[in-house]
């Protein structure tokens, strides 16, 4: 890590006068990381862009080296940050109120947009507070969720009262499922609003089915495929998936399946599974070929907000079979256009999934269903819906921001 410097300086020549507003976007991870979370921001930021809007993109230093990025209307801020234990390409943004405040001062936003609730997204709640800055924010990751995969569970109380107090103190918290809101709003969390995710359907479509690349998984025409795309961590229920694949094997003995991701437990999974296929990470057009080129998804984690890869998946024309949770319990119609199993159920999440293999005629047809039930995820009413947060927010009692500027769809 270099040398602690305030390091808010470097932007001032970036940001021309403003064509609409100046959002502040502060976040702890961000492309090329690779994530959810990364993934989905970066989506929003560019519609944001697309839009007229200047972004100030504030997120720790991902290298030692790195340098942000600047252009007319958009500039990063890079601020210090630290490892994350057992995620060392991750890094935890460090307490940085104070240059914050000054930055904010001499470049002061419309609105403040918290992404995630570590000590930097913390420094920036406390800087925009002082200032009478208008402030949303994101519930993206469950936190408090994964305490048990790593034996803290007993953190789960106390971080769950942590994120409860950051969010009450924002104007609203931006949530992807109404199944999420409920759960939130019953754990006393107030002024939550559903803002969907959206998923690219040119790029992650059927169309890009490869059977040159089925051949190199040793897949032939008539081989069932299974999926799964997800950091290979603890937490993601992988040993779950691989009971559910080999329960698919008992009724499709030559049932391949291919694991499209990287992280620390690989090599306890290809000890475990050493007949799997395991792709490594994938990125843009290559990884919508591993989706195509599959026949069913599996996805059995339980401690997703969203869970991206599914409505990708769904784009690919896969079927799904996924716990009845996040974004599968959302868009999947069982026996529909997917499979759902029973929320924390992993004998009957292994029952579905052998279910799954016993038609690939059923499955084929599930899996067109579920492109078609897709097709409205589409990215701009994603930004339409956060637009709308921002000018509620800036239109709120006490708050210092640009007067007169509306979305294009009304607030209500």
């Amino acid at each position: 890590m270099g040398p602690a410097q305030d390091e808010t300086l470097q932007v001032d020549h970036y940001l021309p006068a403003k064509p609409s507003l100046l959002v502040a976007v502060v976040t702890e991870t961000y492309p090329p990381e690779v994530n959810g979370v990364a993934a989905t921001l970066s989506r929003v930021v560019d519609g944001l862009r697309q839009r007229g809007h200047q972004l100030q993109l504030v997120r720790p230093r991902q290298t030692d080296t790195e340098t942000g990025a600047g252009e007319a209307g958009f500039a990063e801020v890079l601020m210090r940050g630290l490892s994350i234990p057992r995620y060392p390409q991750l890094k935890m943004g460090l307490p940085a109120r104070r240059e914050l405040q000054r930055l904010w001062a001499t470049q002061r936003p419309d609105v403040v947009h918290i992404v995630t609730e570590g000590p930097l997204g913390w420094s920036a709640l406390q800087a925009a507070r002082h200032l009478k800055l208008p402030v949303v924010s994101d519930f993206r990751t469950n936190f408090h969720a994964y305490s048990a995969h790593y034996g803290v569970g007993w953190l789960r109380t106390p971080v769950m009262a942590y994120l409860r107090k950051f969010h009450n103190r924002t104007h609203s918290t931006m949530v992807p499922t109404q199944m999420l809101r409920r759960e939130l709003a019953e754990a006393g969390f107030e002024r939550l609003r559903v803002v969907a995710r959206g998923v690219d359907t040119r790029r992650f479509t059927p169309e890009r089915r490869s059977e040159a690349l089925r051949a190199q998984w040793g897949a032939g025409p008539h081989t069932l495929v299974a999926l799964c795309v997800r950091r290979l961590v603890a937490e993601k229920n992988l040993g779950l998936m691989l009971d559910a694949a080999a329960a698919m094997r008992a009724q499709h003995p030559a049932l391949r399946l291919v694991l499209v991701g990287d992280g620390p437990e690989r090599a306890r999974l290809q000890q475990r599974c050493p007949d799997a296929v395991f792709s490594g990470e994938r990125h843009g057009d290559d990884l919508a070929r591993h989706y195509a080129s599959a026949d069913v998804f599996l996805f059995a984690s339980m401690t997703e907000t969203f869970g991206n890869v599914v409505p990708e998946a769904m784009a690919s024309g896969l079927a799904v079979v996924a716990y009845d949770h996040a974004a599968a319990g959302q868009l999947i119609r069982h026996g529909e256009n997917g499979l759902l199993a029973r929320p924390a159920e992993p004998s009957d999440f292994c029952s579905v999934a052998r279910r799954a293999a016993t038609d690939r005629a059923v499955l084929r047809e599930m899996g067109a269903c579920a492109r078609g039930s897709v097709l409205s995820l589409d990215w701009d009413r994603i930004v339409d819906a956060v637009e709308v947060e921002y000018a509620s927010a800036m239109a709120s009692p006490g708050q210092r921001s640009a007067v007169g500027w509306k979305p294009a769809l009304p607030i209500g």
